[in-house]
């Protein structure tokens, strides 16, 4: 067994991911955090490199493999970006900045909120690792309830994903 969360998914090429806002193992910005944690609930810039052919559409989600659920914690989801995409700004993640191209679609996270809720680990839990995570898909489209989970896209995708990459960042919140 390995501590990478996504080791039992089928080899593909990889992109590359990056952010201007933190790099990768280092910890997020403040407002990459939740606002009950002093963030601002504000999903980082992140850029990739292009999608391989047969891309035809993207997916991007944040997971946090070291949350004490036994199934981890799902920060943020969205599917339906456009294949030739290389980037989304700075608070993509709120629903009401508009910042997400026309068809896609972000879904419920584990709060049931469709929007990037930011890291906030338990209290003296230690470090955190957000996954950032890319994916091409051979589709141009999922078919999805727009109430589906993080969990129901991720076995959707199975099959279909030609390329991804990651970027992780940290997070820890002080104990007491």
């Amino acid at each position: 067994m390995s501590n990478d969360p996504f080791w039992r998914l089928p080899e593909v090429p990889s992109l590359e991911v990056t952010s201007p806002d933190f790099g990768e193992g280092d910890p997020l910005p403040v407002t990459a955090r939740a606002s009950g944690a002093g963030g601002a609930d504000r999903s980082p810039a992140l850029a990739w490199s292009p999608a391989p052919p047969p891309a035809r559409s993207l997916v991007v989600t944040c997971y946090d493999p070291d949350a004490p659920t036994g199934s981890g914690w799902w920060h943020w989801a969205v599917h339906g970006l456009p294949a030739d995409l290389t980037e989304l700004p700075a608070n993509a993640g709120d629903p009401a900045a508009g910042l997400l191209p026309t068809g896609a679609m972000m879904l419920p996270d584990e709060t049931r909120t469709a929007h990037y809720g930011g890291a906030w680990p338990p209290p003296g839990h230690g470090p955190h690792r957000y996954v950032f995570t890319v994916s091409a898909l051979d589709v141009p489209a999922l078919d999805l309830p727009d109430d589906a989970t993080p969990g129901m896209l991720g076995f959707l995708m199975f099959g279909h994903v030609v390329a991804r990459g990651h970027l992780t960042g940290t997070s820890e919140t002080p104990a007491g």
